[in-house]
């Protein structure tokens, strides 16, 4: 895999994405635990360098899994997590930009990870009742003290990232994006000009792309999957996209991790594209 520079360092282009290592509703503990772990150290043996989390996850239980799991880290591995976001149940999200709550999570993912400092820390959402300016203030107290190093968004437009920019260096947006989603493409490329990674979440649409007709006709071109052929797109997309495809089974991980190697061609990419509406 090629690589992608997240403030002074670099990751493996295709990460892993650690929400589904929890129950139905992203809620609770998963039904597998063993595999879950298994997953993990698979991950680490076929080169991820970049694991995604979060706090609501759960909520706690994918940062506990993880710490459980690979903890003492692998030197090349950078965790990012999240705060900002309150779970009264199932399915369930609300946003809490306050900065003593978002104070608090960090905190508390610190000693969930067992990490003296957080290479990546997210704002899940910006929370719209709380001025943006104390969200983006507690992010940037707490890289003053050394708790967290770099500092990302997720769900936020162009002129959001250029706010909070003002505030405090961001190093990383995560926003839906998908081959049959692109509602982001202006961040993309934002992200792409300015030397911000770009980190996809829902990146294969749970599972709702496969049965899309072009990403089966290049899959059949390419003796792949559809969800192969849709993580290579992202990583054909930009070479700000950072994929982090999340899955509690290992023979799934490998599916996923097996798609970097595959190089679209511009027929390929045409014909991806066509499919767009509009």
């Amino acid at each position: 895999m090629d690589n992608l520079r997240l403030g002074d360092r670099t990751v493996a282009r295709m990460g892993f994405g650690a929400m589904r290592l929890t129950g139905n509703g992203v809620w609770g503990a998963p039904d597998d635990p063993d595999e879950c772990r298994r997953v993990l150290r698979r991950a680490i043996d076929l080169g991820v360098e970049f694991i995604d989390t979060a706090d609501s996850y759960g909520p706690a239980i994918s940062e506990l899994l993880i710490a459980d799991t690979l903890h003492p880290y692998p030197k090349e591995l950078m965790l990012a997590t999240k705060g900002g976001l309150e779970r009264p149940g199932p399915h369930q999200w609300i946003a809490n930009g306050n900065p003593e709550y978002l104070r608090t999570c960090c905190e508390q993912s610190l000693k969930r990870l067992r990490l003296d400092s957080i290479a990546l820390y997210q704002l899940h959402r910006i929370d719209p009742n709380v001025p943006e300016e104390d969200q983006f203030g507690v992010l940037a107290d707490l890289v003053a003290e050394g708790k967290i190093q770099l500092v990302g968004l997720s769900e936020v437009g162009v002129d959001a990232i250029r706010r909070a920019r003002a505030v405090l260096p961001i190093t990383s947006i995560q926003n839906k994006y998908n081959v049959v989603d692109r509602t982001w493409e202006d961040v993309v490329d934002y992200c792409e000009r300015e030397g911000l990674a770009f980190i996809p979440w829902y990146p294969l649409a749970a599972g709702h792309i496969a049965a899309q007709g072009a990403l089966e006709q290049v899959a059949e071109r390419r003796d792949a999957t559809p969800f192969q052929i849709a993580l290579a797109w992202l990583l054909a997309r930009s070479r700000a996209m950072l994929p982090i495809p999340g899955t509690s089974k290992v023979a799934h991980l490998e599916e996923n991790m097996a798609a970097a190697s595959i190089v679209l061609s511009p027929e390929d990419l045409a014909t991806l594209d066509a499919a767009q509406p509009g």
